[in-house]
């Protein structure tokens, strides 16, 4: 049972059984979120952790003090996904009956801030308060001695809301996986307002009124940040190498690193010859795919599938959100490349320090 889950945790894997697991849940989200099939699953879940933790590998990664919070975290997505999709559910057969949703019902005057949400704030302080302080005398704080650059930690790691970021770092170039990504994250949330005005789903909870927006923002925090947390708080160990949750953290183990470009594919697999000198000659395959795949692609699917989308929105902000929507899908086809080819780049300019 332990080789089986340590070869389901091999990276690809991993992320192919998190993907669909994520997408089976929206797509059969009237099962999933039945209360019975809920409490079910989140019953397995709990008889495979305490089972997991007879494994004292298993038991020495997950009570990490620095690791703990994650634990909860990860157990409180899960539970305020299925929330909002039970809710979501609930409400989209109160739309198709011609009902109003259960918020409209519910609240159908305003609140005062004063005193119901004051007293509400001023509860939750008091509770949050008295977690934090049983929490501090029960676990030790994960305090290391003073920075030594002679003696690093093994594995390195930053805190848990960098993690995707450190992830990322091993996929992309540091300008693109630290600067250029970050910014178009921030910037394509700021542009949603604007973007997407879509008056539906304000204020109640729905999934057929908005199927995209809410499949796009499940698969980007859900499916790509809380799993590169996973992978880098659960899965990576010494020496950045993977490890199976049952697998013994050894300082000695060395994985090979192949690094294969585009342009080697290219050129030396499929044509039989060997890379031009001239780089622009060289990455000039590389770098008509990427443009292909940002330019071409919008156009495709505004002609296809998303032909009503382009109705509703008009060309200038259809072309913003399917530009932001690919460069997040690139994410994952970037990694699962990494992880089976060992492609390394698609375009690789080392002349310019250009690299994607």
């Amino acid at each position: 049972m332990k080789d089986f889950f340590n070869a389901l945790a091999d990276p690809s894997r991993f992320f192919l059984i998190f993907t669909v697991a994520v997408l089976a849940m929206l797509r059969w989200r009237e099962f999933f979120t039945a209360p019975k099939v809920a409490l079910t699953i989140f019953a397995g879940a709990v008889i495979f952790f305490v089972w997991a933790l007879k494994d004292p590998g298993f038991k020495a990664n997950i009570s990490k003090p620095d690791n703990i919070p994650i634990i909860f975290m990860l157990f409180l997505v899960g539970y305020f996904s299925w929330l909002s999709l039970y809710r979501a559910v609930k409400n989209d057969r109160r739309i198709d009956r011609g009902e109003l949703p259960e918020e409209a019902v519910e609240s159908p005057k305003k609140v005062l801030v004063w005193p119901d949400l004051v007293y509400s704030e001023f509860i939750c302080m008091l509770i949050g308060t008295a977690i934090l302080v049983i929490w501090a005398i029960l676990l030790k704080a994960p305090l290391e001695e003073p920075a030594n650059p002679n003696k690093t930690p093994n594995p390195s790691k930053a805190p848990w809301y960098f993690l995707g970021l450190q992830e990322m770092l091993v996929y992309f170039d540091p300008w693109l996986a630290g600067v250029i990504l970050p910014g178009l994250i921030v910037n394509g949330l700021m542009a949603i307002p604007y973007v997407d005005t879509n008056p539906k789903g304000n204020g109640y909870y729905t999934f057929k009124e908005r199927p995209f927006a809410i499949t796009s923002f499940f698969f980007g925090f859900v499916v790509l940040w809380v799993s590169m947390i996973i992978l880098m708080t659960f899965l990576r160990g010494p020496n950045q190498a993977f490890f199976g949750p049952f697998e013994q953290w050894n300082l000695h183990k060395v994985e090979p690193t192949v690094n294969i470009q585009f342009s080697q594919i290219f050129w030396q697999q499929w044509l039989g010859t060997s890379r031009p000198i001239n780089w622009l000659m060289r990455e000039m395959p590389g770098i008509l795919l990427v443009l292909g795949y940002l330019a071409v692609t919008p156009i495709v699917l505004a002609k296809t599938v998303c032909k009503k989308m382009v109705t509703q929105m008009g060309n200038p902000r259809f072309l913003t959100m399917m530009i932001m929507f690919l460069i997040m899908v690139a994410m994952p086809i970037k990694m699962v490349l990494r992880w089976t080819c060992n492609l390394q780049f698609i375009v690789n300019i080392q002349e310019l320090a250009l690299n994607i």
